[in-house]
């Protein structure tokens, strides 16, 4: 059986709402997203409950700081039994490299996998002018390519991006490389504060491997439909 790409973004303020949702969903979804609203409001026990439901956990909470900094919250995070995490690929060779090996480590040691590390490239809410406003000067497939492939030559295995720029990291990444693409949006949905967005249909034919979905599942009179709608047309 294919693996269902969905990843849905449990960004709620509450634990209660959030295992309501896994309860609904767990069934039509492939796993869910903790991020850092739901993280801080609920700490490490969600990921436990979640665990314990059955479902695949990716938790999003985005680490950048100094390599040894990153590598001791990546071997907490594989602790917690996470499937998927992130850092920013902007961090650098030598925290990203931290990163994987703290994940490779830290699971041989548990005696299981490891975790997916995902390089965050460009964040979906940056246009060419959010990215000038910081200093730089590439425009936003430009500066995605140029971190992905850092990322993967630090050895990272995976990368977040927005679906607008999978088809051009498939040209140029290893086939085996995954790649996590927030920013979807089915018709008539609203685009919020995201502003590269492709439909499910488009961003699988296009080459991801996961889709990120929050507000139009959770926010959906019956969430358990809009899943299943999503992938359905």
């Amino acid at each position: 059986m294919k693996q269902n790409p969905i990843l849905v973004a449990l960004d709620v303020p509450q634990p209660e709402d959030a295992m309501r949702l896994v309860e609904q969903l767990a069934p039509v979804v492939g796993g869910f997203k903790v991020g850092k609203e739901l993280f801080v409001a609920a700490g490490p026990d969600i990921v436990r409950r979640i665990r314990a439901a059955g479902a695949m956990v990716f938790l999003d909470l985005k680490f950048h700081d100094i390599p040894n900094t990153v590598a001791k919250a990546v071997a907490a995070a594989v602790r917690l039994d996470v499937q998927m995490l992130t850092v920013h690929a902007s961090g650098g060779r030598a925290m990203l490299a931290a990163a994987e090996q703290a994940a490779q480590e830290t699971a041989g040691k548990m005696g299981g996998s490891a975790p997916l590390v995902l390089g965050v490239t460009v964040l979906t809410s940056m246009d060419q002018a959010a990215l000038h406003e910081v200093g730089i000067e590439a425009n936003p497939g430009q500066q995605v390519e140029r971190l992905a492939q850092l990322a993967v030559q630090a050895g990272l295995r995976g990368l977040v991006c927005s679906p607008l720029e999978v088809a051009g990291l498939r040209q140029l990444l290893p086939g085996q490389v995954q790649l996590v693409t927030p920013g979807i949006r089915g018709p008539g949905d609203a685009v919020h504060d995201q502003r590269r967005t492709l439909s499910p249909q488009e961003a699988l034919l296009a080459g991801a491997t996961w889709l990120v979905i929050g507000r139009p599942i959770c926010g959906a009179p019956n969430p358990r439909a809009a899943a299943e709608k999503m992938l359905a047309g």
